[in-house]
């Protein structure tokens, strides 16, 4: 048996989270916004503290600062349940972090910075995420995940583990890559899970069915493409399908693409069938929307199941 259902591989950070933003002045220097709030984050921390949620056992492979970020980061994952024995410590470099502005809608802009783009090397550590079912990657196009190299390592040391993998996509930022550049490499990937921004941006295309059947061209097996308060967008080469949104009222986006890939997987490893996958992480991404942060509205499986009940039918 490998000691975990979910390995997560990515950028682990802290999030500062200011909603509500008021851009008039108040004073010469001085601005005003409804709330502000630190949570950790990082595609990577987002889904492993939902999939332990979840009841996976799970564990991340990321690197942190040996700095007081880094230390929040290391505490509140192994409160949520997820095994640290695989982070990275290093006094190389700072531990990321992101200022969101959270707009009332529940939509978001980011502000990054020079430490989101540290020089980590998964590749080196393949005993460190090959000991799991299934392994989820957060995200393409961004570091660590934004070199060819160390993308197509990583993937070809998974599959020869046997494992189911998963990727999520970000938009690129101090590196620019195409799916031409990861050809090689799409082919090992049995899930993607773009948003339709980032569908959009490495497609090329408008239509969602259009956007899966470019990353299917290129050999990726499964495509879902997340499309936000429509919900989401799946295709292979044998079926497709459009899985309708929760009746939610979103107060923070945060994250709900991060909870849908840990309520996919953990049903996929649970044995359910992709569209009952689609549903229960549909949901899991509905709820993380219901509160600020990516990691405060998700509960445990049971919730799920009774808000599908309630709120996805």
């Amino acid at each position: 048996m490998k000691e975990y259902d979910i390995i997560c591989i990515g950028t682990a950070l802290i999030d500062s989270i200011i909603r509500g933003f008021d851009p008039n002045p108040v004073s010469a220097t001085g601005f005003c916004a409804k709330s502000g709030s630190l949570n950790i984050g990082g595609e990577a921390v987002n889904v492993s503290i939902a999939a332990a949620k979840l009841g996976m056992r799970t564990g991340i492979l990321c690197s942190l600062g040996n700095d007081s970020a880094g230390d929040m980061i290391a505490k509140t994952l192994m409160d949520s349940g997820v095994d640290t024995a695989q982070v990275v410590r290093t006094p190389d470099h700072s531990t990321p972090v992101t200022t969101m502005f959270v707009n009332e809608d529940g939509t978001r802009k980011s502000i990054t910075n020079g430490s989101h783009r540290y020089n980590f090397h998964p590749e080196e550590h393949v005993a460190s995420f090959t000991d799991a079912r299934a392994l989820i990657l957060g995200s393409l196009f961004r570091a660590p995940f934004d070199d060819p190299g160390i993308i197509h390592a990583v993937l070809t040391a998974a599959k020869d583990a046997g494992q189911i993998i998963f990727a999520d996509t970000k938009l690129p930022n101090f590196k620019v890559l195409t799916l031409k550049d990861l050809k090689e490499s799409l082919s090992l990937i049995d899930y993607i899970t773009p948003n339709e921004d980032e569908a959009k941006y490495f497609s090329g295309k408008e239509d969602p069915e259009e956007m899966a059947d470019v990353f299917l061209g290129y050999g990726v097996r499964n495509v879902i493409i997340k499309l936000g308060a429509r919900g989401c967008f799946f295709k292979n080469s044998e079926k497709k399908m459009l899985i309708p949104a929760c009746d939610i009222v979103a107060v923070d986006a945060t994250g709900a693409g991060d909870n849908l890939i840990a309520g996919f997987a953990s049903e996929i490893l649970h044995g359910a069938t992709v569209e009952e996958a689609l549903i229960f992480g549909n949901a899991c991404g509905a709820i993380c929307t219901t509160a600020v942060g990516a990691s405060t509205a998700l509960k445990n499986r049971e919730q799920v199941v009774d808000f599908i009940g309630e709120r996805c039918e």
